[in-house]
């Protein structure tokens, strides 16, 4: 089977390093790809959002199977495109991938179909968002969400209404993110810890993946500002039975009914970011494809073919596989540019041990590195964003594996780089 990924960053290079593992597949594109997937698949120069090049090159390759990692190219219709040009496509269609693009759509779903999450308003005008956070106390916590898509970025969590104020006009004035702050959603401050479920979905049958811990802050301590995701742990400890049933019975099942009930067709990855409050699990958002850096923790577990899964998805015969995990746990630590998520440089030569080969083997004992933001130039592999690398690590417990993780990183090196201390709680002297 000749499999196209769309994408570059270190969730398609995780990705990629499961697919290839399947027999079935025969070769391996990417596009637009990184300097590590380079090594298992061949990158092609094409943008993740430019449609027409991915459909003009798959149908000249003789692509299969589209696996569709980003959330734009979903926001953009690529699974609808390539269904419509016959290619059987692996993400979901434009109205389904609506739960991630537009936060305000996912909170009004939820809050009709009862799904529990915090409560909220909506605001197209920056001054009644400000004369709405006036209204409140001075030190009244609030979070300040972009309703559309901004890199995993346009979250602020803010300690009071001041900042709350100030992050309005940044972000609905100043537009630090463009357009996807034209309309945003003003949340209420919820406090506990926080949980990521991946799940396998046909529309029909939810499949849920181990459940991760992403670190979200910038810096040690859960400080600073928000980024894509600093590290990742799986599976989380937090994540009890109890919990597992609660999830089921009132966030998993209730969303895969709320999106039939609306009549869209829901066949891919769904994404929910989960908080433990005192009073129950609540949702804080719905992706609609797998997150990064967790993809980096949860593939390595997964003893089972990811392409036989992907093939069930699509074909809406998910109940007829059950996705084998491994037993123990694993960790990521994410190697990223000084001054991400602010501006930062770019063209650092990266120096990577050998011994860290994204093609270990995890069961092995492997330590591995997912390319995130690298590329080949002049025969040297360089930084080209913002999280450059995700050094992963399995372990019989959660403490082996951070500590591996953490040994692994020792052995990655470029200018200004720097790391998070403290995943999953474990502290590097």
């Amino acid at each position: 089977m000749n499999i196209l990924v769309v994408g570059g960053g270190g969730r398609e290079h995780a990705i990629i390093w499961k697919l290839a593992q399947s027999p079935r597949a025969k070769k391996i594109y990417c596009a637009p790809g990184n300097g590590g997937i380079a090594h298992l698949a061949e990158c092609v120069d094409i943008g993740a959002t430019d449609i027409d090049s991915i459909l003009s090159f798959a149908k000249n390759a003789h692509v299969d199977l589209v696996v569709i990692g980003p959330d734009d190219p979903l926001a953009l219709g690529l699974a609808d495109a390539c269904e419509a040009a016959g290619i059987r496509a692996f993400g979901p269609v434009k109205a389904a991938a609506r739960l991630e693009w537009s936060k305000s759509y996912a909170k009004d779903l939820m809050r009709k179909y009862g799904i529990p999450t915090a409560g909220y308003q909506v605001f197209e005008n920056a001054a009644d968002a400000i004369a709405a956070i006036a209204s409140a106390d001075a030190r009244t916590p609030f979070v300040v969400k972009t309703d559309g898509l901004a890199l995993g970025k346009g979250v602020v969590v803010t300690e009071d209404r001041a900042e709350a104020e100030a992050a309005v006009r940044s972000i609905m004035l100043d537009k630090i993110y463009g357009d996807s702050g034209a309309r945003i959603v003003l949340e209420e401050y919820l406090t506990g810890p926080e949980m990521t479920v991946l799940a396998f979905t046909d529309g029909h049958t939810i499949k849920p993946m181990p459940c991760s811990q992403d670190h979200k802050r910038a810096f040690d301590g859960d400080q600073g500002p928000n980024t894509g995701g600093m590290g990742a742990f799986a599976p989380s400890p937090i994540y009890t039975e109890a919990v597992a049933r609660e999830c089921w019975e009132r966030i998993y099942a209730p969303t895969l009914g709320m999106m039939r009930a609306e009549g869209i067709r829901y066949r891919g990855i769904l994404y929910f970011g989960l908080m433990l409050t005192e009073g129950g699990v609540k949702v804080i958002e719905y992706n609609a494809r797998f997150g990064d850096p967790e993809t980096q923790v949860v593939l390595p577990l997964l003893k089972s073919d990811l392409l036989e899964i992907i093939d069930a998805v699509i074909d809406e015969r998910l109940d007829s596989v059950e996705p084998e995990w491994e037993s123990g746990f694993a960790a990521c630590v994410i190697a990223a540019s000084g001054g991400y998520p602010g501006p930062y440089k770019t063209g650092y030569e990266v120096s990577i041990a050998r011994s860290l080969d994204p093609d270990i083997c995890p069961t092995d004992g492997g330590v591995m590195v997912f390319h995130a933001g690298t590329r080949e130039e002049g025969g040297r592999l360089v930084t080209s964003g913002g999280r450059v690398l995700g050094v992963t690590a399995l372990g019989g417990n959660l403490g082996d594996a951070l500590e591996r993780a953490y040994g692994g990183i020792l052995h990655v090196s470029f200018n200004e780089m720097r790391y998070r201390k403290d995943i999953g709680g474990y502290r590097q002297a």
